[in-house]
């Protein structure tokens, strides 16, 4: 399986993903994203749990734990924003 080397925000290590994997929950969940506009992690975790049952795609492991770390690489590439003034932080397209 290839895989991809993850990025962090803050320039910390990151981990390295199934590049299928990574590719799934990205889509599923920037398309999340463009329906709710503005949601809190919870949520769009709910939404993407969801959205990969009905596409009957299927993730190995722990789907929060993989969704958080797509979402870190995503705000790392600029393709997200992570509002830390609200409680829960609040995620938003770039």
């Amino acid at each position: 399986m290839e895989k991809i080397q993850l990025k962090h925000p803050e320039g910390k290590k990151a981990i390295s993903m199934d590049k299928s994997k990574y590719e799934a929950l990205k889509t599923s969940f920037l398309n999340c994203l463009k329906v709710r506009k503005v949601a809190p992690f919870e949520e769009l975790l709910l939404d993407v749990m969801a959205d990969l049952k009905k596409e009957n795609i299927q993730i190995a492991g722990v789907i929060k734990w993989n969704l958080f770390w797509v979402t870190l690489d995503l705000e790392a590439r600029n393709d997200l924003k992570k509002d830390k003034t609200a409680s829960p932080y609040r995620y938003s397209l770039a």
